[in-house]
């Protein structure tokens, strides 16, 4: 049972609040030995809802949804999770789309967060379980997510490249990164996707995860993002955000064992900005 990451906790809330466990076809308590060759067989309890979690109505942009996993595009300017007096989030959206189509759990579990400004794919899951068994993936670095970027500035670019720098917090700021030898490792590769002089189209891929890693990447090589003007990018380019987007996301399904591959189109300001450049619009 522990190799497909069914904890002790969950086997005390199948125990205690309704669930069920069989082996070989017969129901069997939790404490029943199980022997290799033994077919097993779950079902979890529903869990409770966030309480203080408010639905509120959002046309999501559905990318795929099964019985586990809610996939949308997330567009930019909205968080992912509540703050205080700030509960137009994606969460909230999410509890809306499961309590109005009678989801007999509603409890919103993100397993891959973006930034408020960050557009792109956004993947949920749709109980504690399916969580689990994808926090393990990411955990393995298993879950493969891939970033476009509009950056600027005069540095050289090569074709692909690996960007390898610790970040620490800013010792002047509580929101604010930097690259710091007194940092935590963090590892950036990149692919040169499209070159309007100045300003760069890339590919990105993150193998750590560190808060803004690839905005603080990308500003300490001399190349801030587009937008975002808290690392130094420009605004003079009618981008109203940093140029971020998730465009691909990868994982194995932990229930099917099947590869899933999903992509997601540049968004519009992005598109706009591109084709400014290429006609030459923007100096």
């Amino acid at each position: 049972m522990k190799e497909h990451d069914v904890s002790k906790g969950l086997l005390a809330k199948i125990k205690f609040e309704g669930g069920h466990i069989w082996v070989n076809g017969e129901e069997q308590f939790a404490t029943y030995p199980v022997h290799e060759g033994d077919v097993v067989a779950i079902e979890i309890p529903d869990e409770a809802p966030h309480d203080t979690l408010t639905p509120i109505p959002f046309d999501l942009d559905i990318v795929y949804e099964d019985d586990n996993f809610l996939l949308v595009n997330k567009p930019y300017g909205y968080a992912s999770i509540p703050s205080v007096n700030h509960d137009n989030t994606m969460a909230n959206f999410v509890k809306y789309h499961f309590v109005s189509n009678d989801y007999p759990n509603q409890r919103v579990h993100i397993v891959t967060r973006l930034d408020k400004d960050t557009s792109g794919l956004m993947l949920f899951a749709k109980h504690g379980y399916a969580h689990a068994r994808m926090d393990k993936q990411l955990q393995q670095k298993s879950i493969k997510k891939h970033y476009y970027a509009l950056v600027e500035g005069d540095t050289k670019l090569e074709e692909q490249g690996e960007i390898i720098a610790p970040i620490a917090r800013d010792v002047d700021s509580i929101i604010t990164r930097r690259v710091h030898k007194s940092g935590k490792y963090a590892h950036t590769s990149y692919r040169l996707v499209g070159d309007y002089g100045r300003v760069k189209l890339v590919d990105i891929n993150l193998h750590t995860g560190r808060t803004h890693q690839i905005r603080v990447h990308f500003a300490h090589l001399g190349l801030p993002l587009l937008g975002d003007d808290l690392y130094g990018g420009s605004l003079n380019y009618g981008i109203e955000r940093q140029a971020l987007h998730c465009h691909r996301l990868a994982f194995v399904n932990p229930f099917t064992k099947k590869e899933m591959v999903f992509a997601s189109s540049l968004t519009d300001d992005f598109e706009t900005v591109i084709m400014d450049l290429q006609t030459k619009k923007i100096d």
